[in-house]
């Protein structure tokens, strides 16, 4: 749940590659998080070594991956549906390959590949530079699987294939893992413990993407506060470091400002923030450079302190409130987004109404908003009975979404009036005589496209608003170009 999960990408294919000495075509489809989506990229670069190029027509693919999420239930039902579609093409084309890739891959590795014998090749997030190994394996026949977790993989030396992006924004891992054993999540039983990926290597990617054209990053990790990297390892066993490697260690905020550095013209993003390890400097750092986006993803689940000890999240409401605080006297035009579970087993009315009363003093400016379901292999699903009516789960909800755009509203309706810099990221969904483009605080912004192309920085005078969307007219270049 630590994860955003964008619906309008659920399913995406990545674009075709063509390079003229690769035979092979690989289709590969994407669920859940940005990190999927991210290692998707991953996967189709080291397969193009191996002789495949992507396409978009599963009729004329030799390999099919489908990059599988646990987070929720409805992921798992959509891929299930996808792989008896791919069955049936399989049919017709009996030389192709069907494999799971991702955090479904270790829990239904059996089901899929010995009851069910709906794929040849299971492979878990760790295990993608063994892909060569495996695509061998299916080759000659056999089934093939790898689900080990690794204590130190980072794929910090495979550079991504960039098949899902605009041109202009980038996703940049910077951790695997978690080791947040929040009791409705299942990412630390299928992405393993937390480790974080050299510095040295970000940058690299960094400057990459700039050298590409690219205007904006965002770091990605389960938990990017957590960030810590001190020669390699995991995070947990750094009390064990050496006295050298604990002075010469980097952590999130000394990251983010490498980032920064590197890249002074370039939009540095962050997400997903942890409150419990989100610390001060983390803030300052963020109020110190132009180019760090004054926007902070910081799920908090519930308002509840009984809720969020039942969560194991280690925050409580008034530390949350504190940190809310401390990021408003900081960066007073920050904006700020929440995830939130409704109807989490025992939630009482009273618990609803704390989540309701924290979100009144937050008044965040977006949500993620879900009612609880439950996962398998989680805590919450092996201690904690799910004892919530679907109803009141549903109508909980309904609340939380009611008061998030109100909030949603109120916090757009600040911009009006306003010029500010926006980057152009695309064609308006709505219209094609206007542009898209966010803000700093990632609000998603509308506009006439005038003499504009893809990748520019304009300011933009903010007309009007919708509770998500704001709506205005370009006044000019923005020195940032």
């Amino acid at each position: 749940m630590e994860k955003i999960i964008d619906e309008t990408l659920q399913g995406s294919t990545l674009a075709p590659t063509e390079k003229e000495s690769n035979s092979r075509k690989l289709y590969i489809e994407s669920y859940g998080c940005q990190m999927n989506f991210s290692d998707s990229e991953i996967v189709a670069s080291i397969l193009a070594k191996e002789g495949f190029n992507t396409t978009q027509e599963l009729t004329e693919a030799d390999l099919v991956l489908v990059n599988t999420c646990s987070i929720r239930e409805k992921a798992e039902q959509t891929v299930r549906k996808r792989l008896e579609k791919f069955n049936a093409v399989k049919k017709v084309n009996p030389s192709m390959k069907v494999g799971v890739l991702g955090c479904m891959a270790e829990r239904l590795k059996s089901k899929f590949l010995e009851e069910e014998k709906i794929v040849d090749m299971v492979v878990g997030p760790d295990a993608y530079k063994d892909l060569p190994n495996l695509v061998q394996e299916v080759d000659e026949g056999r089934n093939a699987v790898n689900v080990i977790l690794s204590k130190d993989e980072t794929y910090g030396d495979v550079a991504p294939v960039r098949l899902n992006s605009n041109g202009v924004t980038a996703f940049v891992s910077i951790t695997r893992g978690c080791d947040n054993m929040c009791t409705f999540c299942v990412v630390p039983f299928t992405r393993g413990r937390e480790r974080s990926r050299d510095p040295q290597s970000i940058i690299e990617e960094v400057n990459d993407l700039w050298e590409k054209g690219f205007k904006e990053v965002t770091l990605l990790g389960q938990n990017v506060d957590s960030y810590l990297w001190y020669g390699g390892g995991l995070k947990k066993d750094f009390e064990k470091a050496s006295d050298i490697q604990k002075a010469t260690s980097v952590n999130f905020a000394k990251l983010l400002e490498l980032v920064a550095l590197a890249q002074p013209k370039m939009r540095i993003r962050f997400s997903t923030s942890n409150p419990q390890d989100m610390t001060l400097d983390v803030i300052e750092t963020m109020a110190q450079h132009k180019n760090i986006c004054k926007y902070i993803h910081l799920p908090v689940q519930s308002g509840s302190n009984r809720i969020l000890k039942a969560m194991n999240r280690l925050h409580t409401r008034e530390e949350y409130f504190e940190l809310i605080d401390n990021i408003r006297k900081i960066i007073p035009d920050c904006a700020i987004s929440q995830d939130m579970i409704a109807g989490f087993p025992t939630e009482t009315e009273e618990d609803h109404q704390d989540t309701l009363s924290l979100m009144e003093y937050v008044k965040y400016d977006f949500g993620f908003m879900f009612a609880y379901s439950e996962r398998p292999g989680t805590l919450a699903a092996r201690k904690l009975k799910d004892d919530i009516p679907e109803e009141t789960k549903k109508r909980r909800l309904q609340e939380i979404i009611q008061l998030q755009q109100k909030h949603g509203l109120y916090r757009t309706q600040q911009h009006i009036g306003k010029i500010e810099e926006v980057l152009i990221e695309g064609s308006s969904k709505k219209s094609d005589a206007h542009w898209m483009g966010r803000n700093t605080q990632n609000t998603v912004v509308v506009f006439p496209k005038e003499k504009y192309k893809v990748g520019d920085f304009v300011n933009v005078k903010i007309n009007e608003c919708t509770s998500a969307t704001l709506i205005g007219e370009t006044v000019g270049q923005s020195d940032n170009n």
